[in-house]
């Protein structure tokens, strides 16, 4: 079966064509990275725009790369939550004229959902249940994956997702947005004890995570150097940052692993290509003789093979749509 993928539900344009949930025969991202880091940041307006502008091209080049016609094609997915609004509806109304078009059925696919299923693709043996670290820009949770399409979130961040932390701490180490790969970079030749950073503790749930207190106490550091005209290691801030991140993530990673009984741990989403992160959690694992799946460093961003991935088991499922789809900016993945 060949599905026809679509995913823009932040700064990248994606399609891609999927066979039969784990063969990507195509894959092919547009970026407007560029746009945006003139602003520090992902503005939703030029997002949106970028995806009006690239959306037919990176289909047709999905069809060129896998050598396949349109009629080839058995179904379309697309990510219809969440994500930016305007970003998303672009997606979603391309996917249902396609569907409309071509005469197929229309599978509408939860973003993080897509996330987790790209270990699908990298890894063919992994199967659920697993339980699985998603870390992103927007979303930072532990979710309990009991078959391809029933998940429950067991804990979650209550304020700020862990991409967004490394984004904005970024910004004011002036590293540029994005800020994660540089901010990786530099921290490995950091000292991650030079800087004492807090980790935050949810009394009334052990698995749910926060990061605003994390976000201000570097900020504060970095601002008050600067009024005092005092010098900080960039290197061993980051350092101790990306430290203090992993320490909330392992932790509730290893203790959710004991609530499940499971095995298996996945980690999916953009933050599960930092170093650190990937380190701690081999170890961990490793002590205690769980698998672990990472995702290669070019499924971890945002695509639309995972889209493909994840539509194909919501296919089988019996998920569908009809053309009054609609795009939401949030919702939960059990709802997905």
């Amino acid at each position: 079966m060949n599905i026809l993928a679509l995913e823009s539900s932040c700064d990248e344009t994606a399609a891609a064509i999927v066979r039969d949930g784990r063969t990507v025969l195509s894959s092919v991202i547009a970026t407007s990275v560029a746009e945006h880091a003139v602003y520090g940041g992902v503005v939703p307006e030029i997002a949106s725009r970028k995806h009006v502008e690239s959306i037919v091209q990176v289909t047709e080049q999905a069809f060129r790369d896998a050598g396949l016609s349109r009629a080839d094609v058995d179904a379309v997915a697309v990510t219809y939550a969440p994500g930016l609004i305007g970003a998303v509806l672009v997606g979603v109304n391309f996917a249902k004229s396609a569907a409309y078009g071509l005469g197929v059925p229309l599978v509408p696919v939860h973003h993080v959902r897509g996330h987790i299923a790209a270990n699908y693709i990298a890894h063919p043996d992994l199967e659920p249940p697993f339980l699985c670290l998603c870390v992103s820009g927007g979303t930072t949770a532990l979710v309990d994956v009991k078959s391809y399409t029933d998940m429950e979130i067991l804990g979650a961040t209550r304020d700020d997702s862990a991409g967004e932390c490394f984004d904005k701490v970024a910004r004011v180490l002036g590293l540029g947005y994005p800020g994660g790969a540089p901010l990786d970079k530099l921290s490995q030749s950091g000292n991650d004890t030079a800087y004492t950073f807090p980790r935050a503790q949810v009394h009334d749930s052990e698995l749910d995570l926060s990061f605003s207190g994390l976000k201000t106490a570097v900020i504060n550091l970095a601002h008050n150097a600067q009024q005092k005209g005092e010098a900080l290691n960039i290197a061993d801030l980051a350092a101790s940052f990306s430290a203090a991140v992993s320490d909330s993530l392992v932790p509730r990673s290893m203790a959710a692993l004991d609530r499940t009984g499971y095995r298996k741990l996945a980690v999916a989403g953009g933050v599960a290509a930092n170093s650190r992160i990937r380190a701690d959690l081999e170890r961990a694992c490793a002590a205690r003789d769980v698998a672990l799946y990472l995702p290669p460093l070019a499924l971890c961003g945002d695509n639309a093979a995972m889209i493909g991935c994840q539509g194909y088991y919501e296919y089988l499922a019996g998920k569908r749509a009809d053309m009054s789809l609609n795009a939401y900016a949030t919702m939960d993945i059990s709802r997905g």
